[in-house]
């Protein structure tokens, strides 16, 4: 501040007037710095597919700022630069290609294809974003092993189900007719792939002879498999004793009339 009475001289005034306008210049600078920063970044998703599909990758910018987009793969060999193909594979395929997006399919999908992919722009300094693409393993049909015919009633049935090349590891569940039945804690085993898995699950339970005849299931529950579901069955054949029973007919006959006795025997064999 001045004492009361005196005045900038005319001079100071439009230096602090300059220098004033310099900060608020620099001020909007940085300010429109930042935003082309945020219009420049390119931005992505991940993606999950199932072995055997085809994943779309989508890289789009607001801001290209006379750059191009260019993807490439998780061993940073380049894919597409713009709409030109630089690797030779005709799985990988442009679906579009505009100064804002780039984006690329790839068929028949590997489990070697699963990674991150870069998209890149070039403008100063180069800005990526990550795509993280999932590839699921599909399980093979369960198979249904250890179990010999036939089995005696209240005798123990042990049965091993198994079903390999999933990723993530399956999850496999019983039944027996329509009831469901606990299998033991299940094992997992890594493929020699190094990728999938191998899944397998117990079941034991005490037969009766209601058990012949009777199919016990195993199931195969994957996200691959998207509602679809993948079994294999085991019909029972269970021996039992033979039991008989007399039906007489009528069932309270009177004294003097005919009576017929019908005498039903079940066993297996």
């Amino acid at each position: 501040g001045t004492p009361a009475g005196e005045t900038i001289p005319a001079g100071l005034a439009s230096k602090a007037t300059e220098e004033l306008a310099e900060i608020y210049q620099g001020a909007s600078t940085s300010a429109a710095a930042v935003a082309s920063d945020t219009e420049s970044q390119p931005t992505t998703s991940d993606e999950t597919v199932v072995a055997g599909g085809t994943v779309v990758l989508r890289c789009k910018v607001e801001d290209p700022d006379d750059s191009s987009l260019q993807w490439s793969n998780p061993a940073q060999q380049t894919l597409y630069f713009g709409e030109k193909r630089a690797l030779r594979d005709n799985r990988i395929q442009l679906v579009r290609s505009t100064p804002n997006e780039l984006a690329i399919s790839i068929g028949n999908v590997v489990l070697a294809d699963e990674g991150e992919y870069t998209c890149s722009i070039f403008t100063m300094p180069v800005r990526t974003a990550k795509a993280l693409v999932t590839v699921l393993g599909i399980p093979q049909n369960p198979q249904i092993f250890g179990y010999e015919l036939p089995i005696r009633e209240t005798e123990m049935a042990q049965l091993t189900c198994r079903s390999s090349g999933s990723k993530p590891a399956a999850e496999l569940r019983w039944k027996k007719g329509n009831k469901e039945l606990q299998g033991g804690p299940p094992e997992v085993i890594e493929d020699s792939n190094g990728k999938t898995f191998t899944v397998t699950s117990r079941v034991e339970f005490t037969v009766t002879k209601e058990d012949n005849d009777v199919e016990v299931t195993c199931t195969v529950d994957h996200e691959s498999l998207q509602n679809s579901e993948r079994s294999t069955s085991q019909k029972l054949q269970v021996y039992f004793k033979p039991t008989a029973t007399i039906e007489p007919d009528p069932p309270y006959p009177r004294e003097g009339e005919e009576l017929r006795l019908q005498c039903e025997v079940q066993g297996n064999p």
